[in-house]
């Protein structure tokens, strides 16, 4: 379910009122929490916190055009889901955050390789999450991305 709007202001006004709470909620978390030179905007239709070309001006490899993406979070036809590039790269911070879930949720984790799914807006862990977004600096995220895209 990809939108077209092209502000973050305009995809928050397509969320279903029954999750709406729930994902300015998380969204709030996110920027609370997001470390100092990471950027909101919109990212392959959904709210995306990427590095801006005035920090990063080689951009995505698949597309330099781009600004190089972090995380992204979206409304999905079943879910709220949270994608995190760090969880995808970084093993370490990966174990971390699998082991800390349980103490955050009853339910079990509903993940793929950087995505995680929320179907129940009642089991979103927002404090885990926060902790989560704060555990990467821009330039921790240059130098992983770097030694293992570039």
């Amino acid at each position: 379910m990809t939108s077209k709007a092209s502000t973050p202001a305009q995809y928050l006004e397509e969320i279903p009122s029954e999750r709406k709470e729930a994902f300015e909620t998380l969204r709030n978390t996110i920027l609370k929490n997001l470390p100092n030179g990471f950027q909101e905007c919109m990212s392959y239709g959904m709210i995306g916190y990427v590095v801006p070309h005035s920090l990063y001006p080689a951009g995505y490899h698949c597309d330099p055009k781009l600004p190089l993406p972090f995380m992204a979070l979206a409304s999905q036809k079943n879910s709220i889901n949270l994608h995190h590039m760090g969880l995808y790269a970084n093993p370490e911070l990966l174990q971390w955050f699998q082991q800390q879930y349980p103490l955050h949720c009853k339910t079990k984790l509903d993940m793929g390789k950087g995505c995680m799914r929320f179907k129940k807006m009642s089991d979103i862990p927002y404090q885990l999450l926060g902790e989560l977004v704060k555990k990467m600096s821009v330039k921790d995220w240059i130098n992983l991305y770097e030694s293992l895209y570039k």
